[in-house]
């Protein structure tokens, strides 16, 4: 589904000095696979995520979503092509306080696209019941932080996308929540065949993965089973 060649992502630190968070000479992930990718805190693994969903362009080398240069289209093209392809699931949520959570899951729904609005409303409101959100909250500021997270989780699944692509998605979870979110996120590539790919160091979701990549220094490597397990339990 997506390749990645020869692909750096540099930023400039306060004195404008360059620093490299990732330097991948080749990367492949395939659909219907979890993909977990941890690490130590740093720029990197989200960096990743941005760039593979045409939010942040790499320095150098391309991202390809089956063969299409995603770098190499037009900025309205892009816009579209990350609409009908990916879904993002952002740490801090981005969600509008004002606004309720079917709200904030289908604001997108206003901006276009090809399926009807009150079809994407009923399967808003169904990702929210699914996910145990309670949509009978008139703001999403009234929601629990676990709740805002999972409305965001949500959002990213309104349009149906291949790709999943998801930043700590259950950093705000207890166990039995997070076992929820991951057992959701699993069902969505063996029942629909999507990709997941997510940052995070939750051993529950490390536990369900297909592949664990392990980022340090800006590369990154395939987990074994045994440091796999080394990684779950730290």
């Amino acid at each position: 589904m997506f390749e990645i060649e020869n692909l750096p992502l540099s930023y400039r630190d306060d004195g404008n000095r360059p620093f490299t968070v990732l330097e991948l000479p080749a990367l492949d992930l395939a659909a219907a696979h979890l993909v977990v990718v941890t690490g130590l805190s740093g720029p990197g693994k989200s960096s990743l995520l941005y760039a593979l969903s045409g939010l942040l362009r790499p320095t150098a080398g391309t991202v390809r979503h089956e063969v299409q240069d995603i770098y190499a289209l037009s900025e309205a093209r892009r816009d579209r092509w990350q609409r009908e392809t990916t879904g993002f699931i952002f740490q801090d949520f981005h969600l509008i306080p004002e606004l309720s959570p079917l709200a904030n899951v289908t604001l997108a729904t206003h901006f276009g696209g090809t399926a009807s609005r009150r079809t994407l409303v009923e399967r808003g409101h169904a990702l929210l019941n699914a996910l145990h959100v309670p949509t009978d909250r008139r703001h999403a500021s009234l929601l629990s932080r676990g709740e805002q997270q999972r409305t965001a989780i949500a959002r990213a699944l309104l349009f149906d996308p291949p790709a999943v692509l998801a930043d700590e998605p259950t950093a705000s979870f207890d166990a039995e929540a997070s076992a929820l979110v991951s057992d959701t996120l699993k069902r969505l590539l063996r029942d629909e065949g999507r990709l997941v790919l997510a940052v995070s160091h939750d051993p529950i979701l490390i536990e369900r993965a297909d592949r664990v990549l392990h980022l340090e220094r800006g590369h990154l490597s395939e987990m074994s089973g045994d440091t796999r397990l080394a990684e779950a339990s730290a």
